[in-house]
């Protein structure tokens, strides 16, 4: 069994708010993957579901972020889990927007809500850290996590929040190699087959297709003929040769 949680602050005020994208991964994977009706559990709102063979219980703590690691604590208790067990999802001031990277252990960074849960179940635990980039001082971070993802955020969002759902088996099953590659073929789709890169290598020469396929040159003018300076008697001749 797995413990996916997904860190946010409860309530409709805070729903869109960078700080809640791990709320938001986890009601797509919900969504997704037909999981259970959310209930109120452990301090938190909890829905039940399989991805793969594994069974997966998504917890998203109803404490405020300050204090996610309560909820955690509790639900790994009563499910006997470790923390080796516990997937947590949670915005990443040090990545940029849009990207995703997955870590076992480590420090919490100054993130609040991994640093209660630290302090509830240690620091063994996995990790899907959601870029959401960084307003640029440390005196904006507070505002600017609390604020709502603008409209142009929204491509690439959707995208990333696709691609964790896609890859969540994955996820659950430990392979994180796997779980990369889906979320990479959402927000990263490689380039169609079809389009020809003038800059990429040609088969043959393996050489960029810019130096190996050189416009054609142009055709020369056919050269004018030469005058005909032979006598009467020298091109009758020249016909019986």
């Amino acid at each position: 069994m797995k413990l996916f949680v997904g860190l946010g602050n409860p309530g409709g005020k805070y729903e869109r708010n960078r700080h809640n994208i791990g709320f938001m991964a986890l009601d797509q994977i919900a969504s997704d993957h037909g999981f259970s009706p959310w209930k109120s559990k452990f301090q938190a709102q909890v829905s039940e579901g399989k991805l793969g063979s594994e069974k997966v219980i998504l917890l998203k703590p109803q404490t405020f972020m300050n204090n996610s690691g309560q909820s955690v604590g509790e639900a790994m208790r009563f499910y006997k889990l470790t923390s080796d067990d516990v997937v947590v999802l949670h915005d990443e001031l040090d990545l940029a927007p849009g990207k995703c990277r997955v870590k076992q252990g480590g420090g919490h960074a100054g993130h609040n809500g991994l640093r209660s849960i630290h302090a509830h179940i240690g620091a063994d635990y996995g990790r899907v850290r959601l870029g959401i980039g960084h307003p640029g001082h440390k005196d904006a971070v507070a505002g600017y996590v609390l604020r709502d993802f603008p409209k142009a955020d929204e491509g690439w969002l959707d995208d990333l929040m696709r691609g964790i759902s896609d890859g969540a088996a994955e996820l659950a099953g430990g392979d994180n190699g796997k779980f990369m590659n889906a979320v990479a073929l959402r927000v990263a789709p490689p380039r169609s087959s079809t389009t020809r890169d003038k800059n990429a290598p040609d088969k043959t020469s393996g050489k960029p297709r810019a130096e190996t396929d050189p416009k054609p040159a142009k055709s020369a003018k056919p050269a004018e003929p030469a005058p005909d300076t032979r006598s009467a008697m020298e091109r009758l001749m020249d016909k019986f040769r």
